[in-house]
């Protein structure tokens, strides 16, 4: 059976996966969602055996329905393989109370790398597929960590280029090298005096930017996006949650058919919602916690039903979740709102004109399989300090957010389920964040001295992702006003 995908914002908007895939937004602004989410109607026995490579077909082979078991296999087996410093791809890892998901074991040290691996071989096939000639042109905006591993995946992969927008002081020490250090002459890496709901904002106004597509299309280049609004950026990010859950059937924590908790940070939505989704096919899921830092729209969102972006935006220890405008929260709108694409356009366009809108009590109803909680930046320090004392586990400061958060829902909630937090990203990423919230004495200290000393506390070896980036040449300089995005893709495209 195929599945079809529609927009979020006109139900007459039908496509195939790959074209889905291969558009990546909407011309209506929307977001592609599948008519139907496909059941997981795999023995959790089998699950407990897989692969991450076979449960990664096991799920995506269920979601996109127009890609032939060959062509599937050959971007699994591409995407999920020595770039992963771990056969297992993404671990379990028990430390305590719970269990973290390790997820940055890709190339980039984050969790974007699970998905961003296989991105630019489904889009490839999809180009195949659907006969485009045109160059496709991977627009981008990063809060810090999908910029690298985008830049990554589609670096000097043919028909292709991509442009990445970052915040130029809202992102990581290591996050701003990794990007500015990015080779393939495909590549191009821009800088904006903003933060990352200016530089998202920006993207999305060039993809809804006609004149700009046909100019585009008459040159032979044609827009996709590498962000979590591409359903092939979300589809493999399901698979991690159901492999999470086989490891538990594996090791006896769970039985088949018990539930596990599921704690994410995030902020722009996709991660989680990837987690709602699997609970959708049937994964025994109960509890989506949903973790903030101080930036708490999404909080205050699952508290009062009412979203609302109108309030200051707070540069935290945890860049990656520094966001007020959270664009994958569309599709868990457009769900609950009974797949009404009229509905939830009419809440997108307050969204545009307000910045708020408000949902019914029904919708409200709807979510309550989501908790929300959040930590603040003192929080989110004595995290990383009582796991580290405690166990000699190093927690980024994303993965930190998840861990108090879950700590303090524990104590007020008493969950007998096992809770499994996604661990985002790799320490090294933030070290300076990281050593000192562990101890202040580090504070003084040159960022690659803090990377040593890291290992040398965590006993974990320094990941090649950062060993690489230490002496690197700085490719990419430029730094622009966001009313100058356009002229700079043009720039690049020598239009």
């Amino acid at each position: 059976m195929e599945w079809m995908y529609r927009s979020t914002r006109d139900a007459q908007n039908r496509v195939t996966a790959s074209q889905a895939v291969l558009k990546g937004l909407a011309d209506d602004g929307g977001l592609y969602v599948p008519e139907q989410i496909p059941a997981l109607d795999i023995p959790a026995e089998e699950l407990a055996k897989m692969t991450y490579q076979e449960t990664a077909y096991a799920v995506m082979s269920r979601f996109l329905t127009d890609y032939t078991e060959e062509e599937l296999k050959n971007c699994i087996r591409h995407a999920y393989d020595e770039k992963f410093d771990t056969p297992q791809i993404a671990p379990l890892r028990k430390v305590d109370d719970c269990f973290y998901l390790e997820l940055f074991h890709g190339a980039t040290i984050a969790f974007k790398d699970m998905a961003l691996s296989i991105l630019p071989y489904l889009m490839t096939t999809a180009a195949r597929k659907n006969h485009e000639e045109k160059e496709i042109v991977i627009l981008t905006a990063t809060s810090g960590d999908t910029g690298k591993a985008a830049l990554a995946g589609f670096a000097d992969v043919p028909g292709t280029r991509i442009i990445v927008f970052y915040p130029k002081n809202g992102v990581s020490a290591v996050q701003e090298k990794q990007m500015v250090t990015q080779k393939g002459k495909n590549t191009c890496v821009i800088g904006i005096h903003g933060n990352f709901d200016d530089a998202q904002s920006g993207v999305k106004k060039l993809f809804s930017d006609e004149a700009l597509r046909d100019e585009l299309a008459a040159k032979g280049f044609c827009f996709s996006s590498a962000n979590s609004i591409n359903i092939g950026r979300l589809v493999p990010q399901i698979v991690y949650y159901v492999y999470a859950y086989g490891k538990l059937i594996a090791d006896g924590t769970l039985k088949a058919g018990e539930e596990m908790n599921v704690v994410v940070p995030t902020g722009n939505f996709g991660n989680i919602l990837a987690a709602f989704y699997a609970k959708n096919m049937g994964l025994p899921i109960g509890k989506l916690l949903c973790a903030s830092n101080e930036n708490k729209v999404l909080y205050d969102f699952f508290q009062t039903g009412v979203y609302d972006r109108n309030r200051d935006f707070v540069l935290t220890t945890s860049p990656s979740m520094d966001i007020l405008i959270s664009s994958n929260l569309e599709r868990l709108i457009y769900r609950i709102a009974g797949n009404d694409s009229e509905k939830n356009a009419k809440l997108m366009a307050e969204l545009a004109k307000n910045g708020s809108y408000t949902i019914t009590e029904e919708m409200k109803e709807a979510m309550k399989d989501f908790a929300g909680g959040y930590a603040t930046e003192a929080q989110t320090a004595q995290e990383i300090r009582t796991v580290y004392e405690k166990s000699g586990y190093v927690l980024d400061p994303h993965t930190a957010v998840a861990s108090y958060v879950y700590h303090t829902w524990k104590a007020q909630n008493h969950p007998t389920a096992p809770a499994v937090i996604a661990s985002t990203a790799s320490p090294f990423k933030f070290a300076r964040s990281v050593m000192s919230a562990i101890d202040s004495k580090y504070d003084g200290m040159e960022d690659f001295s803090l990377i040593d000393e890291l290992c040398r506390i965590s006993g974990v070896k320094v990941p090649k992702a950062v060993e690489e980036i230490r002496t690197a040449p700085v490719l990419h300089d430029k730094v622009i006003e966001t009313n100058e995005m356009r002229q700079a893709v043009k720039d690049f495209l020598g239009m």
